[in-house]
């Protein structure tokens, strides 16, 4: 494989085992503390002179930093939580009243169910094939999201605990990076860091969906208990379920103390087959606290 290139499909679907157990691992907010950075300094930042919204910034970047964050959503692909958060915003008395102009969407909604992998790769062929000035300008946003995110996100460090905890895993099991951001900025963060090594591929967005990274690679290759998924987000835990595997939390404002737990007590579970159960329903519903579903600006 060569890394300088990055991975493709090919390599999750020969990928062969050569331990009894597998381990899917998200990156951004789960190996690293990028999320913040990244969505904050870049993706809101370049929302708001995109589409001129500096009249309602606070607003957007309220609903920007719930939808992609503090959520029920956080992690999900940047597409469709772009739409969210204009969704949210066009609730919001304080936009309406602004008289602050919105994009409705409605081509980015259709390219989002259209089944398409949601990368800027598909949208730009979109763009090419139907000349839609909407889908251009979220395009456009993505590819300068990509660029900043490139020049202000550097010497940032994975989680204490969470290289300890790679390379034990490496050592037990046949691991994988499975995430939804771009191949481009995952292979420089892990080889930045030294981090490579510690996984047998990096599934980035181009690759698919992150279900489809955890399919491509395992199915019938490993049980079901034998298949561990570790994320900090419900589509993590989503990915994890529709491939029938199990499911580690990295806990939002968390992340220290949750790969500590990994390292000393549920890894040894998971190799020893007693994950399943008790176990792994208390580590997601505490999870699932960190994150709700409703804004905190609508509750009374």
């Amino acid at each position: 494989m060569n890394h300088v290139h990055g991975f493709t499909r090919e390599n999750l679907i020969n990928f062969k085992p050569r331990h009894e157990t597998f381990v899917g691992i998200d990156s951004d907010g789960c190996v690293f503390p990028t999320m913040e950075i990244k969505q904050k300094k870049c993706l809101h930042n370049l929302i708001i002179s995109r589409w001129h919204l500096e009249n309602i910034e606070k607003y957007v970047r309220e609903c920007a930093e719930f939808v992609n964050l503090y959520s029920i959503y956080r992690g999900r692909n940047r597409f469709p939580c772009l739409l969210r958060t204009f969704d949210l915003l066009r609730k919001r008395p304080e936009v309406v009243a602004s008289k602050v102009s919105l994009p409705e969407f409605k081509s980015l909604n259709i390219f989002i169910e259209s089944g398409v992998p949601l990368s800027n790769a598909e949208l730009e062929q979109a763009v090419e094939s139907s000349g839609d000035r909407e889908l251009a300008e979220v395009l456009q946003w993505s590819k300068d999201a990509n660029t900043l995110i490139a020049q202000t996100v550097k010497n940032v460090s994975p989680f204490t605990w969470a290289r300890k905890s790679l390379r034990l895993i490496g050592k037990k099991s046949d691991a994988i990076c499975v995430s939804q951001t771009p191949a481009e900025a995952l292979l420089r963060e892990w080889e930045e860091h030294h981090m490579l090594d510690f996984v047998r591929v990096i599934a980035g967005q181009e690759l698919g969906t992150k279900e489809e990274h955890i399919r491509l690679a395992s199915a019938g290759r490993y049980a079901g208990d034998k298949i561990l998924i570790i994320g900090d987000a419900p589509g993590d835990l989503e990915a994890a379920a529709k491939n029938e595997a199990l499911f580690y939390p990295i806990n939002p404002g968390r992340e220290p103390e949750s790969w500590e737990r990994f390292y000393k007590e549920a890894f040894s579970m998971f190799l020893e087959g007693k994950y399943r159960g008790k176990y792994e329903d208390d580590l997601i519903r505490e999870f699932y606290s960190f994150l709700p579903s409703v804004p905190p600006w609508t509750k009374s």
